[in-house]
């Protein structure tokens, strides 16, 4: 038998979680508040002492819209361009390094 998930707004998690870090088992508000286990309690706990009240607001779901009204800032065969050039300075750089480290070794 599964359990029809409750969404439940911010100001109520938080009376919760404010009750329990005052010291209300989360077995107690879990019954009280009727959530699925005393687990709920303990997540929204921690999710609250990591992010704050911000952590309990829900969260936007899916992919977000593509901006189609705007071209983007740099093509992806820019990007590439400019990556490439940077690997190629990375790689003479390096060769240089080795050829200062060989001639020290001499």
């Amino acid at each position: 038998m599964t359990r029809d998930r409750k969404q439940y707004d911010v100001e109520t998690k938080l009376e919760i979680v404010r009750r329990h870090l005052q010291g209300v088992s989360g077995r107690v508000l879990a019954e009280e508040y009727d959530l699925p286990s005393p687990g709920t309690v303990a997540n929204w706990t921690s999710i609250y002492r990591r992010d704050g009240e911000d952590g309990l607001r829900p969260k936007k779901r899916g992919r977000p819209p593509a901006d189609r009204g705007n071209p983007p800032a740099e093509s992806e065969v820019e990007q590439l361009r400019r990556e490439n050039e940077r690997l190629r300075a990375e790689v003479a750089y390096l060769g240089k390094l080795r050829a200062l480290r060989s001639q020290e070794r001499r």
